[in-house]
């Protein structure tokens, strides 16, 4: 459904909603309905949890919550195995969740000491009734004092002042651009970004997914996240902010909020008339990062769902180190590869599994249940290959393959650069052969046996032996004798 098709279907639904109410002008029944007739935030969340959750359709998978949101995800953050999908590439108006993505962008691209001065536009294109911190134009902020205003307040006019900053310029589609351009390094797939704050536009779209990806480049900056969870901005008087700025977080997933939750990492809320509510949120426990995105929900629902998202992910998923597991890869207990065919006679492994890589697994699927396979294309040279892991065609993570000889150390199972071929024999282990090697091998080969047959034919053809030898020696010795005697026999 198009974003403006759902715009009208539930504007239709708020005035249906009214019209019932109206009722209420009518005597006996008509009252009595009006009473009872729902709310349009509550027909809303009805139809949205009636909506069916595409995770809970693979075999074997837990079950995850009901939610009001029209779109959720939940991703474990450095592997970005989807736990829990929901419409996730659906087209939704993104409200202020817009703004990890600009935040992130000025994170990445300047100082936190730059000075931001705030131009007509900037301050006058901001409607009074949306979200702001009373800037004038000419005041001045430094840009850390801007995150700050825009995660924790929602400024929309921060917003445009940073986007003017890093741009040069007051056309705020040159920072679109820069949004967009973005978003797709991040992998995003089906998102266009129009504005830097998510003030409603008709080409302001994103989805859950793509919010989930912005979130893990997002909630990998240890500053950003940090901010996101500050009870308030406290910006001290200057001669160019005569006043100073004192505004409080109205986040209520925070610590101290109505719901706060304790593994918080960082968030960020947005709303509109048409987004609804939305929240995009990190969490950590036992070492495990989830994120978490919901879109077109209802306050406070967009908390309490987030929270029974957390901690759906965190009861019925685990983290899964594969070098300790694995054990289709000719791997021994050591986490070590072997060459099913050592052509050089060495049992020396030269091929490990990377230790700190894991999967994410249901707890109701067991190793064994999980598919594998393997890709050789790999950009780092200290690695040979990389193994994929899936479920039902879902992507579980991944682990790269390492060499476990260094550059430094002298050995036959170096890799340098050259042409290398692997093969795969019919048990499935799996066989690295390096070119380069064998053809030096067969060349100092190849060279000691010529120098072995050279010695050989010389030796063959001028053999001296032994016994002969003793035998000239002993006629020598015969003539010597018999010269004597005769040189006596003369001697008077």
């Amino acid at each position: 459904m198009s974003v403006s098709r759902k715009h009208f279907t539930h504007k239709y639904i708020r005035l249906f909603a009214a019209a019932l109410c109206a009722g209420s002008l009518l005597p006996g029944a008509a009252i009595h309905a009006c009473a009872s007739a729902p709310s349009a935030a509550e027909l809303l969340l009805q139809t949205n949890r009636s909506l069916p959750v595409q995770s809970d359709e693979i075999p074997g998978w837990p079950a995850g919550p009901v939610t009001g949101a029209e779109s959720a995800i939940l991703m474990e953050a450095q592997t970005g195995t989807i736990l829990y999908s929901k419409n996730i590439h659906q087209r939704e108006y993104p409200a202020s969740t817009t703004k990890i993505l600009t935040t992130l962008i000025a994170a990445e691209q300047c100082q936190m000491d730059e000075i931001v001065t705030f131009s007509h536009d900037a301050v006058f294109d901001t409607p009074w009734d949306s979200s702001h911190i009373a800037m004038d134009v000419g005041q001045e902020l430094t840009m850390e004092q801007c995150l700050n205003a825009i995660l924790i307040r929602s400024a929309n006019e921060v917003c445009y002042a940073v986007a003017e900053h890093i741009t040069g310029t007051t056309n705020w589609q040159v920072f679109s651009d820069i949004m967009n351009e973005r978003a797709a390094e991040l992998g995003c797939l089906n998102s266009h970004f129009s504005n830097p704050n998510g003030l409603p536009a008709d080409d302001h779209y994103t989805t859950a997914y793509d919010l989930a990806m912005i979130g893990r480049g997002f909630f990998a900056n240890e500053m950003l996240c940090k901010i996101t969870l500050a009870p308030r901005i406290d910006f001290p008087p200057t001669d160019k902010l005569p006043q100073g700025k004192l505004e409080n977080n109205h986040m209520e997933i925070i610590p101290g909020g109505t719901y706060a939750y304790e593994y918080l990492v960082g968030c960020k809320t947005g709303y509109t008339d048409d987004a609804r509510s939305c929240l995009v949120s990190c969490a950590e426990k036992n070492g495990m990062k989830l994120i978490c995105v919901v879109m077109k929900d209802e306050a406070p629902y967009h908390y309490r769902d987030t929270i029974s998202l957390f901690e759906y992910g965190f009861s019925n998923f685990e983290k899964v180190y594969v070098s300790q597991t694995e054990t289709r890869y000719n791997i021994d207990n050591t986490g070590l590869f072997y060459s099913g065919n050592d052509i050089f006679g060495s049992s020396q492994p030269f091929l490990s599994l990377n230790k700190d890589d894991f999967i994410i697994l249901p707890r109701t699927i067991s190793f064994e249940d999980v598919e594998s396979s393997i890709s050789y294309e790999t950009a780092d040279a200290n690695q040979a290959a990389v193994i994929t892991y899936a479920y039902q065609g879902l992507n579980l993570g991944s682990v790269r393959v390492d060499f476990t000889v260094s550059g430094d150390d002298s050995s036959i199972f170096d890799m340098p650069s050259g042409p290398e071929e692997t093969s795969e024999k019919e048990d499935g282990s799996i066989v690295f052969v390096n070119v380069t090697v064998i053809i030096i091998g067969c060349a100092v080969l190849g060279g000691a046996l010529l120098i072995w047959l050279i010695i050989h034919i010389i030796l063959k053809n001028y053999n001296i032996s032994p016994r002969s030898g003793r035998r000239s020696w002993r006629k020598r010795n015969r003539h010597r004798r018999r010269r004597a005697r005769k040189h006596k026999d003369y001697d008077f």
